[in-house]
């Protein structure tokens, strides 16, 4: 038996066939009025499945279900009968994941590829082990979580799902049993949306719950494989959080908003340390140390229920040292390690627990900045030369007062920037250390957050943050390299620089990036961006940091993080890996102790790889990088002529699920940018926008244009040039695997009806020979047989989740083509398709 087939079959006994066994189970659960719904969606599946392969539409597909299998005459009960099915569905995905949870310590051993204990035997077998040791001294991986909604799931359901995965590796039916039954009957939607704090919560169960154990075991693991002597001289994995310190579109994220989740974040810390001395207590029984562990768990105690604490990070090291110095002097040292583990805690996690980022819009922050200066000064910051500007705002002729002003950003804007010096003190400089810019795009955008700093009282060498341009958007990109080096130039915030260890983090990418540029281009561009800043902050002396903002799926930035990693070249500076994980990732790649300590470790050994290993794999030569650069600039065409079409976004408005996202109560941020009723490019944020595409099962922004490049390569008679360069260039074949991986989830008989529309039909064509072009060349390019074979698991886990839900894609559609006629009960259907988002997003968890 080859890897390919031994790999399937595990996964078919680990996960297909016990679903077969506990889907069984749930069909026959007696939920309200969903009696017989089970045994009805297997021949709803089929009749999409053949109808799809054979040209029907929804509507033919629905229609033929009803009269074949169902006495049902009338349009009411039918939607009636359909959104029991949706709910039925979405269950039914919630069972699959639990069980592909509880299956993960199968399909993904904790020693293999990646693993520490694999990058430890290279290193003996190359003579490299002192090498490895020594970058990881020095490597640092952050993992920032984002509030970005990309997953459905109410706080119960995930809860049940928890309860449910451990029922499963038990194998207790009775407890299954009972946890389905629960889930027929909990709500899968928020009757209303969540605010910014209830996203933190949401996060920080995580925290406390899972990534305050994984961190800390992941690091004892590497203590003891690489330096069972020594000790490590900083946490390998930091974590940051940006609910509620992210701002950008989010006018509901105030500074009360933020103050409450600095608070909650030290209080969840310091609820794990309170169980942590606890159990150390039961332990360290002994004369001399029962009493320093008392009290520091009355002090802990103590400041769990204060707004304003006064326990110091200092005081808690002061007294561990003391009660480590009476266990070595005067009880031989019993019990120390678990004395040192909990001690390694409180280096890792301090008393933040996770960074609170500060996060706005540059052109928010322009319109602020102009604003008080004209109040203050009557100047109009447009009229002045650069250098007169930039002396007003770092030496300003006033303190600003929010009670100057009656715009409620501006006033919300002074009191955050005021308080951030609070949190610091509450919860240490790492409690909240980082202003990140979103559409950076020139000098100022940068200079307006130091202005701000200065307008609320702050003195130069008061402004403990790291402040980040995000260069997001490909104009932003390519205006990058001016951008920084006339900030590395700059006296002012050169000081700033020398203040902050000469480091300069600068973010690339997010979402918005796929979404401008198109698929190449975008990652390309932020490949490119790397090593210009790279070369440039070298040249000035700087340890520049890059800060990925990579999305779940490809088209949002994603894809395979740990390729991704592994194949950044030694033109790009590689200190750390800084990452955002959002919505599914967060439950699907961290949301388990297992998941999470497998995926923080191959994040981290990422880098090492990178730094250590394959030296001669990871150079792009002066051909190479043309035959990309070409490739991109050739795709970005072909994509920028698509957004410019008449039909883009009537295509998106009219016939996909993009505006019913507002209506899901998913999460605090409203779904599109501005207040204007017409919809705009520009307006748009890219998780609805990615996900339209992915609902409509074509995932444009994650291969659109790739087809194109590929085919003018092999007129010119140059599709060789592309095979060796995917054979040879790391980055590039991860760019293309990553590509497949949006192809594999595309399903363009589902909307083939629309083939035929009056308006659309043309539009849709073009979109599904881009794909058929796509697919076609990129297998060619690869030499695969078929899309994702390199992955059995995560393919055999895309084609399950692709048949659990073709039957809601059939009523989602169903639904839409009503809508777009006009049909009676227009609004019932546009409530299911709002309805069907739910199943639909959360089964596509595996896209990162």
């Amino acid at each position: 038996m080859n890897k390919t087939a031994a790999v399937n079959q595990k996964f078919h006994q680990s996960v297909e066939n016990k679903y077969q066994i506990y889907n069984s189970l749930f069909m026959n659960l007696p939920y309200e009025n969903m009696f017989n719904i089970g045994s009805l969606i297997p021949f709803l599946y089929e009749e999409s499945k053949l109808g799809f392969e054979s040209g029907k539409s929804p509507e033919e597909i629905i229609h033929h279900f009803f009269e074949k299998y169902t006495d049902i005459q009338n349009e009411a009960e039918r939607l009636d009968l359909m959104f029991r099915m949706i709910q039925y569905i979405e269950r039914q995905v919630v069972l699959f994941d639990s069980i592909e949870d509880a299956a993960f310590s199968k399909l993904f051993p904790a020693n293999g590829k990646g693993s520490l204990e694999s990058i430890y035997l290279i290193a003996l077998q190359q003579g490299k082990l002192e090498k490895v040791k020594s970058k990881i001294q020095d490597f640092i991986t952050r993992v920032v979580f984002t509030a970005h909604p990309t997953q459905f799931y109410p706080t119960e359901v995930q809860q049940i799902i928890q309860d449910l995965r451990n029922a499963i590796r038990e194998d207790s039916v009775s407890k299954i049993d009972l946890l389905l039954q629960q889930l027929g009957q909990t709500p899968f939607f928020n009757e209303q949306r969540p605010t910014p704090y209830d996203e933190a919560l949401s996060i920080i169960y995580y925290l406390k719950n899972v990534y305050y154990h994984a961190i800390s075991d992941l690091n004892q693991k590497i203590k003891t494989i690489f330096f069972p002597n020594e000790e490590l001289q900083s946490p390998i994995i930091q974590l940051g959080f940006w609910p509620g310190g992210d701002r950008d579109g989010n006018p509901f994220v105030t500074y009360e908003t933020t103050k409450k989740v600095a608070q909650t974040l030290r209080t969840a810390l310091l609820k794990n340390y309170y169980d942590d001395v606890k159990f150390l207590q039961r332990r360290l029984t002994f004369k001399q140390v029962k009493e320093p562990l008392k009290q520091l768990r009355d002090r802990i105690y103590h400041d769990l229920y204060r707004d304003e604490g006064t326990l110091t990070l200092e005081e808690i090291k002061m007294r561990l040292a003391q009660v480590r110095q009476h266990l070595i002097e005067f009880h031989n040292g019993i019990f120390l390690s678990l004395l040192d583990e909990f001690i390694q805690k409180i280096h890792i996690f301090g008393l933040h627990f996770a960074s609170l980022d500060i996060r706005q819009d540059a052109r928010v922050h322009e319109n602020i900045v102009c604003e008080i200066v004209e109040h203050y000064t009557g100047i109009n910051l447009e009229d002045l030369e650069e250098s007169e500007r930039i002396e007003l705002m770092i030496n300003p002729s006033f303190t600003v007062k929010a009670e100057d002003f009656t715009n409620p950003l501006i006033i919300d804007t002074i009191k955050n920037i005021r308080q951030l010096k609070q949190i610091q003190t509450l919860n240490g400089e790492l409690g909240t250390h980082r202003y990140i810019i979103s559409n950076s795009e020139n000098l100022f955008d940068v200079l307006n957050v130091m202005a701000l700093f200065r307008f609320c009282g702050y003195a130069l060498d008061e402004i403990h943050f790291d402040i980040m341009p995000l260069f997001e958007t490909i104009a932003g990109m390519e205006n990058a390299e001016q951008t920084m080096e006339k900030l590395f130039t700059l006296p002012v915030y050169v000081a700033h620089l020398r203040r902050r260890k000469q480091e300069q983090s600068i973010m690339l990418g997010f979402s918005d990036g796929t979404k401008d540029g198109g698929y190449i281009k975008a990652n390309w561009e932020i490949y490119r961006t790397k090593e210009v800043l790279t070369r440039i902050s070298q040249n000035q002396g700087v340890k520049v940091i890059f800060f990925d903002g990579r999305g779940g799926p490809p088209a949002r930035g994603g894809g395979k993080t740990h390729e991704f990693y592994a194949t950044q070249g030694k033109t790009i500076e590689n200190h750390q890996i800084q990452i955002t994980i959002q919505g599914q990732t967060i439950t699907s790649n961290y949301g388990t102790l297992e998941q999470s300590q497998y995926n923080f470790e191959q994040l981290f050994t990422a880098g090492i790889i990178a730094s250590v290993f394959d030296e001669d794999l990871l150079e792009i030569d002066h051909d190479q990088r043309l035959l990309i650069e070409e490739l991109a600039n050739i795709s970005y065409q072909h994509y920028s002529e698509l957004k410019a079409h008449p039909s883009f976004l009537p295509y998106l408005e009219n016939m996909s699920t993009l505006k019913y996202y507002g209506n899901t109560n998913i999460g605090s941020r409203p779904s599109k940018r501005g207040n204007d009723e017409r919809m705009k490019f520009e307006d748009l944020r890219a998780i609805p926008f990615v996900g339209s595409w992915s609902l409509l099962k074509q995932n444009i922004p994650g291969y659109y244009g790739v087809g194109y490049a590929l085919q003018t390569m092999k007129q010119q008679g140059r599709l060789d040039e592309v095979k060796k360069l995917f054979r040879e260039v790391g980055f590039f074949r991860t760019l293309i695997l990553n590509s497949m991986m949006s192809m594999q989830k595309t399903y363009f008989p589902l909307t083939a009806y629309m083939k035929d529309d009056p308006e659309y039909g043309e539009f849709w064509k073009m979109l599904y020979d881009e794909y058929e072009l796509s697919k076609d060349l990129s297998l060619e390019v690869s030499g695969l047989q078929s899309l994702m074979e390199d992955e059995p698991i995560n393919r055999a886990s895309v084609l399950m989740r692709e048949k659990i839900v073709l039957p809601l894609l059939t009523i989602q559609q169903y639904a839409l083509d009503k809508i777009h006629r006009n049909a009676d009960l227009k609004s019932a259907y546009e409530k299911m398709v709002t309805r069907a988002l739910f199943g639909n997003i959360n089964a596509g968890r595996n896209s990162a």
